[in-house]
């Protein structure tokens, strides 16, 4: 199993014009130099105003830093169930409109959450939205992967059943930790979604003095993929108040001990 990063991990370190810290195009260098990860999930939304020649210079910076572009996550739910038709549409062009750009970057996945009321009218119109999106994604050679979201998601159940309502085989899920524990019983959240993941978020939350994790126990999290049988990036999501750097180090440190305590 690989440890990559969330790139939004790093946005309080990032300046939107390089100029006052560090730029998204430094990320791939930093991360597999500094932190030891070998690929990156990044955030749509540092992305915005980016035209194609940027996308292509942050591929070539990926490339050369030997830390490709895996996962294009979109950061804004989608509202596949709107009653408004023109917002339904809205959605699936964003769907589209990530897709292009994951092909660009070279990515193998986008990854969406969806914003809909826990109703069976809801998931249907979710899945007949998804699958009439499908056909973009597959078309530039992309999986999509539904993350957990509150309402019609947040139960991994409804989630998987979403998964196999629409169908085919370049959908799946992004489980992530924090969503997982969320849910009351992180263990049993993951083994079910993880089956179905083409990527897994370790959120890190921070550390306390003892160098515990926060909330729950990150090797709980990892042994309850790999119990069911997960062997894809597991990327470091830092989402907390303190030093990203040396924050995302101890939890790469934890992460990568568990991963070997289960397979040793």
């Amino acid at each position: 199993m690989l440890l990559t990063l969330a790139a939004g991990s790093l946005t309080r370190r990032l300046a939107a014009n390089g100029e006052a810290g560090l730029n998204l195009l430094d990320v791939p260098r930093i991360a597999i130099e500094q932190l030891q990860l070998r690929g990156l999930n990044v955030p749509a939304s540092l992305l915005a105003g980016w035209s194609v020649k940027d996308l292509d210079r942050l591929r070539d910076q990926a490339d050369k830093a030997g830390c490709p572009c895996l996962v294009l996550v979109e950061d804004t739910p989608l509202a596949f169930a709107d009653p408004d038709e023109s917002v339904r549409d809205a959605a699936g062009e964003r769907v589209k409109r990530v897709a292009v750009a994951a092909n660009r970057l070279g990515c193998n996945a986008i990854a969406i959450q969806c914003d809909a009321a826990d109703t069976d009218e809801a998931f249907e119109l979710t899945a007949m939205e998804l699958r009439e999106v499908m056909p973009d994604v597959e078309r530039h050679e992309l999986n999509l992967l539904l993350g957990s979201n509150a309402g019609l998601t947040l139960n991994p159940d409804r989630l998987t059943d979403l998964i196999k309502r629409v169908g085919g085989f370049r959908i799946g899920s992004l489980p992530d930790f924090q969503h997982a524990a969320a849910s009351g019983d992180a263990v049993a959240a993951l083994r079910k979604l993880a089956p179905y993941a083409g990527a897994v978020h370790a959120t890190i939350l921070g550390f306390d003095k003892k160098g515990v994790h926060k909330s729950y126990s990150l090797e709980e999290c990892v042994t309850a993929i790999r119990s069911v049988g997960f062997v894809n990036t597991l990327a470091i999501d830092f989402t907390g108040d303190d030093d990203p750097m040396e924050t995302i180090e101890r939890a790469r440190s934890v992460l990568q001990q568990a991963i070997d305590a289960y397979e040793g």
